[in-house]
């Protein structure tokens, strides 16, 4: 129960957090705002402010939004032309739809600075610490002090790149290692894996080595880790989504609201360090995602403006309200089936 009410919080927070960036912008800009929502589906509560914007709660902790006047065309002739968003000046629609994403990258910046200020930082090279005996990485010539540069055809330069191309899909047994050894000289090892199967079915493979890393502390290195860290999470997102269409990563690598609440729980067991990493983490992923060009995105209503921008005229508003639409809807089914995926995951 602890961890449900704690992933709704996380979710809550971050769906405010974006919200609030595209509600400031949209003050900034002073375009007339009908309703702040946190939640979707029936209100639970409702506040008519000072600004007349109803602040509302909404039953169904997923989603929120802000409603503007005139987002995509004049649809309220009660008030003056120069209150709708789509009267205002290219700049500031454009900024009021990336506001919300904005925001959620700046939040997991601060978060990731934060963690490294009070737990420390950690270092990124993937130098092999320790190899375990009878391993399979034992078995070839890689040793400890040697500092992985690639793996199969993916270029490595730190651990965190390392550990995503391990886990893509390989059509070959072996994992081409290349390595650096301490004197400069680079080799090339293949390794092949031992296959585990988990109790829940699912497989994982063991290559026998751990990464030598070192903790730093201070604001310089903690500023530094944070910015790091934020370009690599962006580049695993980044291979996660070409893999995703080239069919090197299934769609049970995702997770939905289901598998979020198994990750939760096992965050809370090692402590509010690793909370406040995945709050750093799940704003990231949420602006990201949202950024992405598809359509019921604020990345793909931020397209359709640089459309506009280059043809020099609007775009058609019913062309553009039906791939909001189809993006909306295959959205959904998106969610069912990573949500079905989770599902069956936990059983």
């Amino acid at each position: 129960m602890l961890s449900i009410i704690l992933l709704i919080l996380i979710l809550g927070f971050l769906v405010f957090i974006h919200e609030l960036g595209h509600f400031t912008m949209a003050k900034i800009s002073k375009v007339h705002i009908y309703e702040f929502s946190i939640g979707m589906g029936p209100k639970i509560f409702c506040h008519k402010g000072k600004d007349k914007v109803d602040y509302c709660v909404r039953l169904l902790p997923i989603g929120g939004f802000v409603s503007m006047a005139g987002e995509v065309y004049e649809d309220d002739d009660k008030l003056p032309k120069n209150k709708l968003l789509c009267n205002k000046p290219w700049h500031l629609r454009f900024l009021t739809i990336i506001a919300g994403v904005t925001m959620n990258f700046i939040l997991a910046l601060v978060l990731l600075f934060v963690i490294a200020l009070i737990w420390g930082s950690t270092t990124f090279d993937p130098i092999i610490g320790k190899i375990q005996k009878g391993s399979a990485i034992s078995k070839t010539g890689i040793e400890v002090g040697d500092k992985i540069v690639g793996i199969n055809d993916y270029k490595v330069k730190t651990w965190d790149k390392a550990v995503l191309v391990l886990q893509l899909k390989n059509d070959k047994k072996a994992y081409t290692f290349k390595v650096q050894k301490p004197n400069g000289q680079i080799k090339s090892y293949d390794v092949i894996p031992k296959t585990i199967k988990n109790e829940d079915g699912t497989k994982t493979k063991q290559f026998g080595f751990a990464i030598k890393q070192k903790t730093l502390r201070g604001f310089f290195s903690s500023l530094k880790y944070a910015f790091v860290k934020f370009g690599l999470l962006v580049e695993q997102m980044w291979m996660v989504i070409i893999n995703l269409i080239t069919g090197h990563l299934s769609l049970s690598a995702l997770s939905g609201p289901v598998g979020m609440y198994s990750i939760v729980e096992e965050s809370t067991a090692y402590g509010i360090s690793q909370i406040v990493y995945l709050v750093a983490l799940l704003s990231l992923n949420l602006g990201f995602i949202n950024i992405l060009p598809i359509p019921a995105f604020d990345g793909g209503r931020a397209m359709f403006m640089i459309i506009e921008k280059i043809k020099g005229s609007p775009i058609n508003q019913k062309f553009e309200n039906t791939c909001h639409t189809i993006g909306f809807i295959l959205l959904m089914i998106l969610m069912i089936i990573i949500t079905i995926n989770d599902i069956i995951k936990l059983f």
